[in-house]
């Protein structure tokens, strides 16, 4: 009897099912991203009835996108509202997005310095930026030679020269400027695409396109004009809200224009809301200066950098009713006049006059400023030469300061200053920095009880001293001594 053989048993035996990998995690949590993120959709809609099935295909067809790009969702109010709320460092990397988030950051652009004038005759300018409200035309309407590995700076303007040329050729010709009729044109196409500017910098400007500049933008309250002289300013007289005005004349190295008396008496007949203004490189005289002061009655601040005033000009500060503010920058001199005018008046509402980078060395002309402004609470001597003992001894009239402040003064010595400050008695504030010869050694009794009853002082005098006092038991003076001796023994040079 044969036994048959047993049929083998295929049936394996039970397994235990696998875990599931990270891809099969990562696709569940993108569903149910999709499925909150297609809740918020159905919820922003608000739809009345249920949606029909080819609205269904339609929301479902679109679901893929919301994943790739979620910001999707948001209007453009909600996602510029968060774009303007970022810090401007990121608003380069913020427009690399799409092409969504650049046109939204280009929204939030208000101010602009455009170097390539084709990018504004073209008109790109206003599709990227449509809400400008300041730009700055003067280094689009210099003729500069591109990188040309020399570069020219001024304080007020700045630009690449050609290499190959003569500089006294390139500058006293004024070749690098365009003319004013491309100028002009430029502001044509400024003021019909930017109707709300508020602020705008030009330079070599005509008076017909100030003129058109006023009646498209009829909210402009901030013009700087480079190249200015007397027939410019003519256009500024439509311009009905300008309230700061920047006229820059000459600029040594680059341009040559004159500002007259003339060219003020048009400018204070026209603009009788300027609330400040500033004179760089500019002529005139006791008139001109007395026009604006009787026109412009709403003025508090004048600035006045590089003038060249004729003598006699500072009397007529007196007729300013409301001045505020006296700034003098890079003055040569502060009034040509060889004499004492006791006659001089007062100006009862200015507060601060501000010297810097200004030449003091005309005694009779501090003092007649002095006395004009005899009832100042705030005087700043910033870097100013000249400034010695007996000129700094005129200030003692001013018996109502409350705030000194004198930075680089290097003549000015210990004895000057307390002969000055003891007879402030109204002093509150003091700040003595980088004055070479003023040493805390000479400081009297009488000086350190005035020092104790300030509210805010500051006393860096000498930085040399502080450099040592603040190097002193680190022997870090002696390291460097050290190993020179080691590196470099001049004995054991040749032929020592």
């Amino acid at each position: 009897m044969s036994c048959s053989p047993e049929k083998p048993n295929f049936r394996s035996p039970l397994k235990e099912p696998p875990s599931p990998s990270w891809n099969d995690l990562l696709l569940k949590k993108k569903k149910a991203l999709n499925h909150v993120l297609f809740t918020m959709h159905l919820q922003s809609r608000k739809p009345s009835s249920s949606p029909s099935p080819q609205l269904r295909k339609s929301l479902d067809f679109t679901l893929p996108s919301l994943v790739s790009d979620p910001t999707s969702l948001l209007s453009d109010e909600i996602l510029l509202s968060i774009l303007s709320k970022l810090p401007n460092s990121q608003r380069n990397s913020n427009s690399l997005v799409s092409k969504r988030w650049l046109n939204l950051q280009g929204r939030l652009v208000r101010s602009i310095k455009l170097l390539d004038r084709d990018f504004l005759v073209s008109g790109r300018l206003f599709v990227r930026f449509p809400n400008l409200i300041h730009v700055d035309m003067v280094n689009a309407s210099l003729i500069s030679p591109g990188n040309s590995g020399v570069f020219y700076s001024h304080q007020l303007l700045s630009s690449h020269v050609d290499c190959n040329a003569d500089a006294k050729d390139w500058f006293l010709k004024e070749r690098f400027v365009l003319p004013c009729d491309e100028i002009d044109k430029g502001l044509r196409i400024l003021a019909s695409g930017c109707p709300n500017l508020r602020r705008l910098v030009v330079v070599n400007a005509s008076e017909l396109g100030l003129l058109g500049v006023a009646e498209e933008c009829p909210t402009l309250q901030v013009l700087e004009l480079h190249r200015c002289n007397d027939q410019v300013l003519r256009g500024i007289a439509a311009c009905q809200n300008l309230q700061i005005l920047r006229l820059i004349g000459n600029v040594d190295g680059f341009y040559k224009s004159s500002v007259t008396d003339s060219g003020l008496t048009i400018l204070a007949q026209g603009c009788k809301r300027l609330v400040k203004l500033e004179l760089s490189g500019c002529e005139g005289s006791y008139e001109g200066i007395k026009a604006i002061a009787q026109c412009c009655q709403m003025l508090e601040e004048l600035v006045l950098r590089d003038h060249r005033m004729e003598g006699g000009w500072l009397s007529a500060l007196s007729y300013c009713e409301n001045l505020k503010t006296l700034r003098f920058l890079s003055c040569k001199s502060i009034d040509n006049c060889g004499w004492f005018d006791e006659d001089v008046g007062s100006c009862p509402t200015l507060e601060r006059v501000h010297f810097e980078k200004c030449q003091l060395r005309n005694k009779e002309s501090l003092r007649t400023l002095f006395l004009l402004c005899q009832d100042v609470r705030e005087v700043i001597f910033h870097n100013c030469w000249g400034l010695d003992n007996e000129m700094f001894t005129l200030s003692c009239g001013l018996r109502r300061v409350k705030s000194l402040c004198l930075e680089s003064c290097s003549l000015l010595t210990t004895e000057g200053l307390e002969s000055a400050l003891l007879s402030l008695k109204e002093i509150q504030s003091l700040k003595v920095i980088s004055c070479g010869n003023i040493k805390d050694s000479e400081i009297s009794p009488a000086l350190s009880t005035l020092f104790s009853a300030l509210k805010d002082f500051q006393w860096r005098p000498d930085t040399k001293a502080l450099l040592s006092a603040g190097l002193a038991g680190t022997g870090m003076r002696k390291r460097g001594n050290k190993l020179f001796k080691k590196t470099c023994d001049w004995k054991s040079l040749p032929g020592a």
